[in-house]
């Protein structure tokens, strides 16, 4: 069973781009590594948000798979609430994870990410479900936007970020507080499966998020970083073209709160949905 998380981890086309690696697995706790890459960064060689979302999504599954076995499956984690508390830049990061519950369905899982010097990154708490080969949840259909089709100024600009480039990440409507992002299903984005990976699906919402907060606050030569996210997974989502809508509901002109929601191109099934806490230092 160890083995086969390891493949699951190491081979799983997302997280091999990330350069995701087991040091040590077993049901109470798992260790797991991730190199510096150009490819996972923000300007500066600072490490994308979603990309340490995405690193307690996978040790969170692991544990879960871990303790529920083959029959839990398919996995997902259907809440996450991650914490971003320094920034890492050009630095490996070391990502430990331990089981704090299991239940029948579900594990509860925290984790832990920081530098190899042990400066914490970020604290994600997951709760994982393994559907126990239950037929594929039908969630609810999103309302989408009005339409319009105006990514602002910075929008044709976003996707020279590295990691949100490597994602094939376009942003198609930035004004107004507002947001909506598609992303497709490309190799790098996939599971072992062949379905969307879960950490592309939450580096997708992180960044409809934070887009709808500038797109409220303006561009300028501001300081920002997301300050924490609550997520929930509402099922696998399958290989095809996503959207992310973003709402910017209220901003006290530093922190702004933006509703998020992940959902399929083709017929606006909502896969994730979130609440991104994001911050402009003015």
């Amino acid at each position: 069973m160890t083995d086969d998380i390891r493949n699951w981890i190491e081979t799983s086309p997302y997280s091999r781009f990330l350069g995701v690696k087991v040091e040590a697995l077993d049901p109470a706790g798992a260790r797991l590594v991730m190199p510096y890459q150009d490819e996972n960064s923000n300007p500066g060689q600072v490490l994308h948000g979603g990309c340490a979302a995405s690193l307690g999504a996978i040790a969170g599954q692991a544990i879960a798979r871990a303790n529920l076995g083959d029959e839990g499956a398919p996995y997902h984690n259907a809440q996450l609430q991650v914490n971003y508390l320094a920034a890492a830049k050009a630095e490996e990061v070391v990502i430990d994870a331990k089981l704090l519950r299991k239940g029948r369905e579900l594990c509860f899982v925290e984790v832990d990410i920081a530098t190899r010097e042990g400066k914490a990154i970020a604290k994600v708490t997951s709760t994982v479900r393994g559907r126990m080969g239950k037929p594929e949840h039908a969630s609810y259909t999103s309302a989408g936007d009005d339409g319009q089709s105006d990514p602002g100024s910075m929008g044709p600009h976003i996707g020279q970020i590295p990691f949100i480039g490597n994602r094939g990440i376009s942003v198609e409507h930035m004004t107004g507080g507002t947001s909506r992002l598609t992303m497709p299903p490309i190799e790098g984005n996939l599971d072992e499966a062949g379905h969307m990976h879960e950490g592309a699906v939450l580096a997708l919402l992180d960044t409809a998020g934070a887009m709808a907060s500038w797109a409220k606050s303006g561009v300028g030569p501001f300081k920002a970083s997301t300050a924490s996210m609550q997520i929930q997974n509402l099922a696998p989502a399958p290989a095809t073209d996503l959207v992310a809508y973003g709402r910017n509901i209220d901003n006290d002109d530093e922190i702004y709160w933006t509703d998020v929601e992940v959902a399929s191109a083709s017929d606006g099934r909502v896969y994730a949905r979130g609440c991104v806490l994001y911050r402009i230092v003015k």
